[in-house]
């Protein structure tokens, strides 16, 4: 009866599971490596923001261009504060707020984005702090400037005046004057009595929307698997049973079903020509 296994048809599926299985098996491991990569990578991210926190503070030209290695090491940077933007959108202890953010000009001639502090409520330039005047010195953890749409930066255009939803190279430059640094300081303690804006959330760490799709596409694959043996022994459930059906005559041959419907239906009843009234 499971002879049935070995015509060609069967041949065909079975070649195709024997493959099926081990390539989705393979596929679905891969997916959780990724995973745990990204896991892994978003721990020792963790850890080098750490410990970048703990090392002394360095001038600000001497970290840069910023990386994963000094990515929120404490910098120092020298200059006067010049244009002031807001940032809406922001979020500490769960309230909504905005950044105060200025520009520092530097003796280099490019500018720092400076995060002064956070207000809660709408941005409002009424109550941001004026900037000090004069030179002034601030100090504070480098940061990497911001991606629209990504670690919860808003990417939504249209802001007022004086706004800007990324602090980033990118959109600053088309704000301001002046060349932007490819990075910002946020300040160790609220300038003005505002309230410190916290770290950003380490870029690039690995444990993103990336790593959950990876480790969706590990439980896809390996549901696969059991698609493919399921639909397996279903079709050869399936076969075994029509075979045995035959085997006892409960399902009849096609040629014979249809002889048996012709037999029933009886021969074509010849049409009566059509009368016309004289």
């Amino acid at each position: 009866m499971y002879r049935i296994l070995l015509t060609p048809r069967w041949w065909g599926i079975n070649v195709f599971v024997v493959l099926a299985i081990p390539f989705c098996v393979f596929m679905g491991s891969w997916q959780l490596g990724r995973f745990e990569d990204r896991v892994d990578d978003h721990h020792a991210a963790d850890e080098q923001a750490a410990s970048a926190r703990k090392q002394a503070t360095r001038p600000l030209d001497e970290l840069l261009p910023v990386d994963k290695s000094t990515v929120n090491r404490r910098t120092t940077a020298t200059g006067t504060y010049d244009e002031q933007l807001l940032v809406p959108d922001r979020t500490v202890d769960d309230r909504t707020g905005y950044y105060v953010l200025t520009m520092l000009r530097t003796d280099s001639g490019e500018a720092l984005p400076v995060v002064r502090g956070w207000l809660p409520g709408e941005a409002d330039p009424a109550k941001a702090p004026a900037p000090p005047t004069g030179e002034v010195t601030v100090t504070g953890t480098l940061q990497a400037s911001e991606t629209p749409g990504d670690n919860g930066v808003s990417a939504r255009g249209g802001l007022p005046t004086g706004q800007t939803a990324a602090i980033s190279a990118a959109s600053l430059v088309n704000l301001v004057p002046y060349d932007v640094y490819d990075a910002y300081v946020t300040l160790d303690k609220g300038d003005s009595g505002m309230t410190a804006a916290p770290l950003s959330r380490t870029q690039d760490s690995g444990l993103d929307l990336k790593a959950f799709q990876n480790l969706g596409y590990t439980a896809e694959w390996f549901a696969f698997v059991g698609f493919v043996v399921f639909m397996w022994f279903r079709l050869l459930r399936r076969e075994v049973e029509l075979a045995r059906d035959a085997e006892l005559g409960i399902v009849q041959a096609d040629d014979e079903q249809d002889t048996a419907q012709d037999d029933t239906e009886g021969p074509e009843s010849p049409r009566e020509p059509a009368h016309s009234g004289v």
